[in-house]
């Protein structure tokens, strides 16, 4: 299964949370372990981690009540039964930007500030195909 919700432009939801329950929930009931969850940078420890312009501008701006959000949601699902990956990608851009695509569990430091949805969207079909961050958050991008 994998989840990748959006909810617009809205300054405060619980949209993820809620639905993350749901499906939980369903999951549980139908036997359906694997679960790729798709949140953003912002979310737990990538937050303060897309650098300036998304940190200081967007995420204060735009996007800080979604990720509270966000953070209640990866709990419920880092706290669930299932077989979790969370998918934290940098902010999206239209074009692949340049060089490899980093993928770290231990964010530490790290800096990653674009990523394109095409890049997002292999990246996802290859953890459903191979289980590489299983049970693990993995943030996701370019610097």
């Amino acid at each position: 299964m994998i989840y990748a919700l959006g909810a617009g432009n809205v300054r405060h939801t619980t949209l993820f949370s809620d639905s993350t329950r749901v499906l939980l929930t369903a999951m549980k009931q139908h036997g359906v372990r694997r679960l790729i969850c798709l949140t953003g940078v912002g979310a737990g420890e990538t937050k303060g981690h897309g650098g300036f312009v998304y940190d200081r501008i967007l995420y204060p701006l735009f996007t800080k009540g979604i990720y509270a959000d966000k953070d209640k949601q990866e709990s419920l699902i880092r706290e669930s039964q299932s077989d979790w990956t969370i998918v934290r990608p940098a902010a999206f851009r239209k074009d692949r930007p340049p060089g490899p695509l980093q993928a770290v569990t231990d964010v530490g430091n790290i800096i990653l500030r674009r990523i394109s949805r095409l890049e997002v969207a292999q990246f996802l079909v290859d953890e459903v195909e191979r289980n590489r961050y299983l049970r693990q958050s993995v943030f996701i991008g370019h610097d």
